[in-house]
């Protein structure tokens, strides 16, 4: 099967194909960068093998345009490009691939809420009613069927997958409240003096706090789904650390609950979920899910006081590893092909 790249220069796009040269579906990988086309992947990105060229014979390992790629017919799109972009070049493939977009540009499928949380009109709003979000344990049903999946950002999808299973069962009463701690790669492949590594050593901060974030509105209206009495006040923080991402989630429950009822909760809802890892009572850590497709949850509850506790790689189960994830679903391949189970040392 044929795989296209768009964005493949970026973080995200660059491990996408790392992930697919060993995926044991993919046949061909078309390694997709119109800023530096007819250039060679393996010269461009030294981490890679030469072996990948072995993927690349219909391009000659070379980086191909838009035009290009399109020409060649791949199955399966992954984009990695740029918010209110992406939908926008993705144009040449929806007739005739899967295309599975890492942008935000098909995530909120209501225009007016996406126009509040990115201050624009949806790029491809025609193409919002059969766009899937792809939180993959949730709505695993849909994406098996879906031409165009929307890949969740990193903050929802380390966010949602621990309070999903209790606001479907009702168990949270009132507001929830939200710390998020990301790595700077979560800010992207780009030049800029605040990801400086002089301003972010020894030193961490909130930043667009509450509904200033615009994944606020991806996670609560998710959320609602679940309850749709739902309310959230979400912090995100900036920590010196190059990837990985925290979530600290705090609310009330609605009855009493023990920790052994939480964890068979938990074990139910996520059951045959290879990506899902609950390591009660230990609090999980960033290092345990580096280089991982895993989301680790565990809890801590006082009374009816309840916190929320979850961690993942942002550039894999918050991006590319999800999104192959998502391609493996839809076209019926072994869930975890290509993805790695166990966190690097």
């Amino acid at each position: 099967m044929k795989a296209a790249v768009l964005g493949a220069t970026g973080y995200t796009g660059q491990i996408l194909l790392r992930q697919l040269s060993t995926h044991p579906d993919i046949d061909q990988i078309i390694a997709v960068s119109s800023s530096i086309a007819g250039s060679s992947v393996i010269d461009s990105d030294s981490g890679l093998h030469p072996s990948i060229n072995n993927k690349m014979t219909l391009t000659s390992g070379l980086y191909v345009s838009v035009k290009d790629a399109a020409a060649l017919k791949p199955e399966v799109v992954f984009s990695a490009l740029p918010h209110l972009a992406s939908a926008v070049v993705c144009d040449p493939f929806y007739k005739d691939s899967v295309v599975i977009d890492l942008s935000a540009d098909f995530r909120i499928e209501d225009p007016l809420l996406f126009e509040k949380a990115y201050g624009e009109k949806p790029p491809r709003e025609d193409l919002l009613p059969s766009a899937v979000f792809g939180l993959s344990e949730i709505y695993k049903d849909k994406i098996q069927t879906a031409d165009l999946i929307a890949n969740p950002g990193c903050y929802p999808t380390a966010t949602l997958l621990p309070l999903i299973p209790l606001l479907k069962k009702g168990l949270i009463s009132g507001g929830i409240m939200v710390n998020a701690l990301s790595g700077i790669s979560g800010a992207g492949r780009k030049a800029k003096i605040g990801n400086l590594l002089v301003e972010r050593s020894e030193n961490t901060c909130a930043y667009s706090p509450g509904t200033s974030h615009r994944h606020s509105w991806e996670i609560l209206k998710e959320a609602q789904k679940a309850d749709s009495n739902t309310t959230i006040l979400f912090v995100p923080h900036l920590v010196p650390m190059k990837r990985g991402m925290a979530v600290t989630s705090s609310c009330v429950l609605s009855k009493d609950i023990s920790n052994h009822e939480m964890k068979a909760l938990y074990n139910d809802f996520y059951k045959d979920k290879p990506f899902i890892k609950t390591v009660f009572p230990a609090i999980p850590e960033t290092k345990q899910v580096w280089g991982s497709n895993r989301c680790d949850i565990s809890w801590h509850i006082e009374g009816r006081n309840l916190i929320l506790f979850s961690v993942i790689d942002n550039l894999i189960k918050g991006a590319s590893g999800q999104a192959i994830q998502n391609m493996n679903i839809r076209f019926g391949f072994e869930e975890s092909a290509g993805l790695r189970l166990h966190g690097e040392i």
